[in-house]
């Protein structure tokens, strides 16, 4: 890991028809404050999720980033009715967000969730994690919590893999956080946009790096395609059961 990295860290599949359908009738997403036939979608994560790109050593948020896109598609194939609030927050991590930890304060998540007018959540962690050290079991207990506290809620929770790292030790110790985000996904029954195996995939992909952590904004883009994939079905599927 390098101390630039650690210094920001430290700042700061396309599913089958049928699952979706399990997915969305399992999760039985509560009428909330949104207006009938619309569909509200937050994304929570870390600076990743909010954004960030770095340029001769400047880091800051980008007005297009993949949660811009991911609306910006979803509105193209869908039309105005969904919206996508992004809830990033710069060096957030998992537990965090269960436990309420922020500054200067807020609510556990059991609590945000609740008061959430959303019908999807999306959970977007594991970078701050590696680079903190959280243990596998840690890590797992949060995301299992967040979930699961988002279900009870009424929502559809979405899991998302963190983007690779390039130094090759951080992204190793992100690998292992990726398997377990992989391993909740599945035993929670979730649907899973992962980014991780999908950036792994694309020649050079560290190019498309503008750091050790933040992607530049065309992988941002893509990004936002591969949420895309996994987000407009279920958003249609609601948008259907509204009407």
């Amino acid at each position: 890991m390098t101390r630039a990295l650690a210094l920001r860290a430290a700042a700061g599949v396309l599913l089958g028809a049928a699952l979706v359908a399990c997915v969305i009738a399992g999760s039985a997403p509560r009428a909330s404050a949104a207006s009938a036939g619309e569909v509200l979608i937050e994304a929570y994560g870390d600076s990743t999720t909010r954004g960030i790109s770095c340029t001769n050593g400047h880091c800051a948020p980008r007005a297009q980033n993949a949660v811009t896109w991911l609306q910006d598609a979803l509105r193209a194939d869908l039309g105005e009715r969904v919206s996508v609030t992004n809830l990033g927050v710069p060096g957030a991590m998992a537990y965090q967000l269960r436990d309420g930890v922020c500054r200067p304060r807020c609510a556990p998540w059991k609590t945000r969730v609740a008061q959430s007018h959303a019908q999807i959540v999306m959970f977007n962690y594991g970078i701050n994690d590696a680079v903190f050290n959280q243990t596998p079991d840690q890590f797992y207990r949060a995301e299992t919590d967040l979930v699961q506290a988002a279900r009870a809620a009424g929502k559809l929770p979405v899991l998302e893999t963190s983007n690779p790292l390039p130094d090759r030790a951080l992204d190793a110790k992100l690998a292992v956080l990726v398997d377990v985000t992989r391993r909740v996904a599945a035993q929670q029954q979730v649907p899973l946009v992962d980014q991780y195996a999908y950036i792994k995939g694309l020649p050079n992909w560290r190019a498309m790096m503008s750091d050790g952590e933040h992607p530049k904004p065309e992988l941002y883009r893509l990004k936002a395609r591969e949420a895309f994939d996994v987000l407009d079905p279920l958003v249609r599927q609601l948008l259907e059961q509204a009407s």
